[in-house]
This record gives C-alpha cells, structure tokens and sequence, in this order.
C-alpha cells in the first residue's frame, strides 16, 4: 500500500466511525459553520474547563472530507491546553496552504498527515478546514484567547 492509499484509507475511516460525534452538555460556546462550495454544514460545541479543551462535540453532514477532518482534529485537540490546540489549527493551515508540498511531523499530526494530499485540490481544502475554524471560532466565543490571532 503507498503513503496516498493509506492516507486516504485514514479518511475513510474517520469519515465512518466519527470520533467524538453527536451533540453533547456541558458547552461554553456552539457554532454553525457552513462551506456553501460542497453543501457540508457543521455545528460544533467546545467545552472548556480553565486553559484545556476539556471536550468537543458536533453534528455533522456533508463530504468524507469535512467530516473526517473534524473527527481527527477533535482527536488532536481535546485534553490539549488552548493555545496548543490553537496552535495546530495555525499549522494546519499552513498545510493546507501548501498545495502538498509540505513534510507534517506525525507525531504532532498523527491521523492529520492524511490532509496533506487534500491541500493539492484547493476545491477541497475549504472542506478539510471547516472543523477546525469551527473550533477556533467556538473557542473564542467560550472565552479563550488566540495570543497569535491573524490579524
């Protein structure tokens, strides 16, 4: 198996078995994140206790790719501190930016690696970000500060 079949086989099973899926209490903060270009529509909850992402919950309908970024991104970040977690959605960025030409570390990106082939569509990219500028919007709203917001 390559690396792009097995990327997209991280996908697909993220996209079946979604982690952390299904609204849930308690939340400081939901979203509602539409990308009108698929038709994928998200609604999101953050939980924060302090400086840690303490839970992130979310209902989901559109493409495997939206819906198995937001799997993997909730993986990545609850039980990190804020701007930790702020700071992958910075990095995730910059890797979707890439056009594919970017190396993620895997121990830092774990299941996130699988993204890098979807930076070379940029139809795409807008799906694999909407989790995650869902969360950093719901974050925000809860009361945490992004210290290296783009400004």
């Amino acid at each position: 198996m390559n690396v792009e079949e097995l990327y997209q086989e991280i996908i697909l099973d993220h996209y079946k078995a979604k982690h952390h899926s299904g609204l849930r209490d308690p939340h400081e903060a939901e979203v509602h994140h539409v990308n009108p270009s698929c038709g994928d529509e998200l609604t999101l909850r953050v939980h924060l206790d302090g400086d840690t992402v303490a839970d992130i919950s979310y209902d989901a309908e559109g493409c495997s790719i939206s819906q198995a970024s937001t799997s993997v991104m909730t993986d990545l970040v609850i039980g990190k501190k804020v701007d930790d977690a702020f700071d992958l959605h910075r990095e995730f960025k910059v890797m979707m930016d890439s056009r594919g030409d970017y190396d993620p570390d895997e121990d830092r990106f774990e299941d996130a690696i699988a993204f890098v082939g979807v930076a070379k569509f940029p139809a795409r990219i807008k799906c694999a970000l909407l989790g995650w500028e869902a969360f950093r919007d719901a974050a925000l709203q809860a009361g945490a500060s992004d210290q290296h917001a783009d400004k």
